[in-house]
């Protein structure tokens, strides 16, 4: 099994994706995403390549991708396909190296007639880092999710907001899910490597993110 994090989040476009290529940029990881939907308006895997800098050989490929921008199990229907979480295996990189897993959409999005983002999470075993926005309504959503995510028996590494930082909502997200808030992450005008990098040590800790 290899060392690294799964990264979901509290709700769909809050900036997962932007996430997961700042810690891979900062933290020289190798990004897989297992299930993509929409690639019709692009793959993050090719995002993350270009916005972090990544080469082809640091992700991994997808073990499902579908065109429209809809719910895996929905994406998967119309394709005629059904998502078996048995043919997502974790890959096999250097011990040396660290992964960073994206989910799609949120905690409870459905894969499959019976199965949902939290049991591919189980499957995988890695540590959890939940995104989380910093705006009104990010409280409740995001002690939502930590509650279904240790329902699970989960390990919730801590939690990454986005957006405008907001020192209220970050504390009632502590106080009242008991985790750790590692930082916020702002909206950046440019998306390289360099952008990623500067924000991540102006926000975070790295010791907050070694296993």
């Amino acid at each position: 099994m290899p060392k690294g994090f799964f990264v979901t989040g509290t709700d769909t476009n809050l900036g997962k994706t932007v996430v997961s290529a700042t810690l891979c940029a900062a933290l020289d990881a190798t990004y897989w995403k297992p299930i993509q939907t929409g690639t019709r308006e692009g793959a993050d895997r090719v995002t993350v390549m270009r916005i972090a800098e990544r080469p082809r050989a640091r992700t991994i490929p997808e073990v499902y991708k579908f065109a429209p921008a809809v719910s895996p199990h929905l994406a998967a229907r119309l394709a005629g396909v059904r998502i078996d979480l048995r043919k997502i295996d974790p890959p096999r990189i250097d011990e040396s190296e660290m992964l960073i897993a994206e989910g799609a959409g949120g905690v409870l999005v459905p894969i499959n007639e019976k199965q949902l983002m939290i049991d591919l999470m189980v499957r995988l075993k890695l540590p959890v880092l939940l995104v989380a926005r910093t705006t009104l309504g990010t409280i409740n959503h995001t002690l939502l999710s930590l509650a279904v995510l240790r329902s699970a028996r989960l390990d919730v590494h801590g939690v990454i907001m986005v957006g405008k930082p907001n020192a209220d909502n970050r504390k009632a997200i502590e106080r009242y899910g008991k985790v750790k808030v590692f930082g916020v992450l702002p909206r950046l005008a440019k998306l390289n490597r360099r952008a990623l990098v500067k924000a991540f040590r102006a926000n975070f800790k790295q010791s907050d993110f070694v296993l």
